[in-house]
C-alpha cells in the first residue's frame, strides 16, 4: 500500500496491516498500525536515519516446516523485519524499540484466554529483541482497548494512544439523524448493481446455468472485464488466454465467478462510506472481505454450510452500515465511548444513538433488492445467530468471522462484538476452545489480495 497524505497534514500516512512490516530512511511519513490482539513494534535508528513498523498477527506458525506467510508472526516476522534492518545500515546497539497492542478486547471469552495470542507475541518480540541487543524504550502491551502505534519517519518520534483519538478529538459536532432523514438515506444509498444481484439469485435459484450466468455478466462492461482479468491473472498462469466468458465459467466454474461478481459490486456499492465506523478508508470494504474469507474457510472446515454461499453472505452482511456510516462519523466520539468506555456492543451503541441499527436497515436494503433468503437472514441475524432459521449455520459462521475480524484486524472496522455464550456458538458448527489454534489461521493478512 502507498503513503497516502492526510488532510491538513505536512506528512503522508503509511498504514501497515497485519502481517506486514514497512521500512525506510528519514522521509515526511508516518506508518501507522492499529492493533487489537494484534501487536506493533516499532524500531528506530536515528543516529544512522533508519527505521520501521511491523504489524504482527500471530505468536508462532502451527508448523516450521512450511511458513507460508512468515511476516504475520513474532517469531519468524520479528527476525525478518530486523535483518531488513541491518541491510538498511541499522545498528543494533543505536536501535530503539517500541511496543503496543496485545490487548484483550472486551468482553474477553475463553477463546481470548486460551489463546492469549498478544501476550505471546509481545513475549516472543521481547525475548528476540533482547537477544539482538535491542533496548526497549517503551512497552504498552495488554489491557483492554484497542490501541494505534505512529512512527514518524521525519523526526524518529513514536506515539502510542487509544485507537480512534485522533478521530474523537477531530469531530465534535456530532450530528444525530432524525427517523425521517435514515429513511431519506435508504432511499438514496446507490444499490448493488442489478447484474450482480441477478447473478446471485441465479446460483440461489437455478443453480449454475453457465450460458444464462454468462449473458448476465455480459451486460456489464466492468463487471465483465473483471471475470477476464481475473481468469487471465498469475493464479492462472501457464494456461492459454482466454478472451470469452464461456471459456472463463468452464475455467474457474460457477462458484468462483460469483465471488469475482459480487465482490466488484460490493466494493463499489461500500465504496458511498467514509471513515465512520472504520479507522482507514475503504474500511467497510476491507472487513467484508475479510469476513467473507474467513466464513468462506470456516464453511470449508466445518462442512456446515456451502463455501460459496459463505464468502457471499459474508460479503453483503454489512450493507446496513453504508447508510448509517456519515452519521457514525459526525458523532464518533460519543460512538466510540459508548462502545469502549461503557462497554456496550455495537447494537446497543446504534440503537442508542440512531433508534435502528446497521442489521435493521440491512435487512431493508435486503428486501428492497430481493436477496436470497439466506442472504437476508445473515444480514439480519450476524450479531444474533439463534435468532436464524432458514439456514441458522451459516449465520453462526458469519458472527464468528466477525468476533475474529474485530479481534485481529481492528482498523478495518472498530467494533464490539457481543460474546454472550460464545462457546455454545461455536459449538452449533461443530467447533470448540480446543480448536482455537487452527480457526485463528483462518484470518487473513493481507486481505485484498483475495482474487
Amino acid at each position: 500500500m502507498s503513503p497516502k497524505k492526510t488532510a491538513g497534514s505536512s506528512r503522508e500516512k503509511h498504514h501497515v496491516a497485519s502481517g506486514e512490516y514497512f521500512i525506510g530512511g528519514t522521509r515526511p511519513v508516518i506508518a501507522q498500525a492499529f492493533l487489537g490482539t494484534c501487536v506493533g513494534i516499532a524500531v528506530i535508528d536515528a543516529e544512522n536515519g533508519i527505521g520501521g513498523l511491523i504489524h504482527i498477527l500471530l505468536p508462532e506458525p502451527p508448523s516450521y516446516e512450511c511458513v507460508p506467510n512468515p511476516s504475520k508472526y513474532a517469531s519468524t516476522g520479528l527476525p525478518i523485519f530486523l535483518k531488513a534492518l541491518y541491510e538498511g545500515g541499522a545498528d543494533p546497539k543505536t536501535m530503539r524499540a517500541w511496543i503496543a497492542g496485545g490487548a484483550l478486547m472486551g468482553p474477553i471469552t475463553g477463546f481470548d484466554l486460551a489463546l492469549d495470542t498478544g501476550g505471546r507475541s509481545a513475549d516472543i518480540s521481547k525475548n528476540i529483541l533482547a537477544e539482538e541487543g535491542i533496548h526497549i524504550e517503551y512497552s504498552e502491551t495488554g489491557g483492554g482497548f484497542a490501541t494505534t502505534i505512529n512512527l514518524d519517519m521525519q523526526d524518529w518520534r513514536v506515539d502510542i494512544y487509544p485507537a480512534g483519538f485522533e478521530k474523537s478529538k477531530l469531530n465534535i459536532n456530532a450530528k444525530v439523524p432524525s427517523k425521517e432523514e435514515i429513511e431519506k438515506a435508504i432511499s438514496h444509498v446507490l444499490p448493488i448493481p442489478q447484474v450482480a444481484l441477478r447473478v446471485l439469485r441465479m446460483i440461489n435459484d437455478e443453480g449454475s446455468d453457465f450460458k444464462k450466468i454468462a449473458s448476465e455478466i455480459r451486460k456489464d462492461q466492468v463487471i465483465s472485464a473483471k471475470a477476464l482479468q481475473l481468469c487471465n491473472s498469475a493464479f492462472f498462469s501457464g494456461k492459454r488466454k482466454v478472451d470469452s466468458l464461456d471459456d472463463v465459467l468452464i475455467i474457474l466454474g460457477s462458484d468462483l465467478i460469483v465471488k469475482s461478481v459480487i465482490q466488484v459490486a460490493i466494493k463499489g456499492f461500500y465504496g458511498q462510506s467514509g471513515q465512520g465506523y472504520s479507522l482507514c478508508k475503504g474500511g467497510l470494504y476491507l472487513h467484508s472481505v475479510g469476513v467473507a474469507i474467513i466464513s468462506e474457510r470456516l464453511a470449508e472446515a466445518t462442512g456446515t454450510s456451502h463455501p460459496g454461499a459463505a464468502y457471499t453472505a459474508g460479503l453483503l452482511h454489512d450493507i446496513g452500515m453504508v447508510v448509517l456510516d456519515r452519521y457514525v462519523s459526525s458523532s464518533y466520539p460519543f460512538f466510540y465511548r459508548s462502545m469502549q468506555i461503557e462497554e456496550k456492543d455495537i447494537l446497543e451503541t446504534e440503537r442508542d444513538m440512531f433508534r435502528t441499527d446497521h442489521t435493521e436497515i440491512g435487512a431493508r436494503l435486503a428486501e428492497m433488492w430481493s436477496l436470497p433468503e439466506t442472504v437476508a437472514e445473515v444480514i439480519s441475524h450476524h450479531h444474533t445467530p439463534e435468532n436464524a432459521v432458514v439456514s441458522p449455520e451459516l449465520s453462526y459462521i458469519v458472527y464468528l468471522a466477525v468476533f475474529l475480524m474485530s479481534r485481529f484486524h481492528t482498523g478495518y472496522q472498530h467494533q464490539r462484538v457481543d460474546t454472550e455464550n460464545f462457546n455454545g456458538r461455536l459449538e452449533k458448527i461443530g467447533l470448540s476452545v480446543s480448536r482455537l489454534s487452527d480457526i485463528v489461521e483462518f484470518i487473513p493478512t493481507t486481505i485484498l489480495q483475495t482474487m
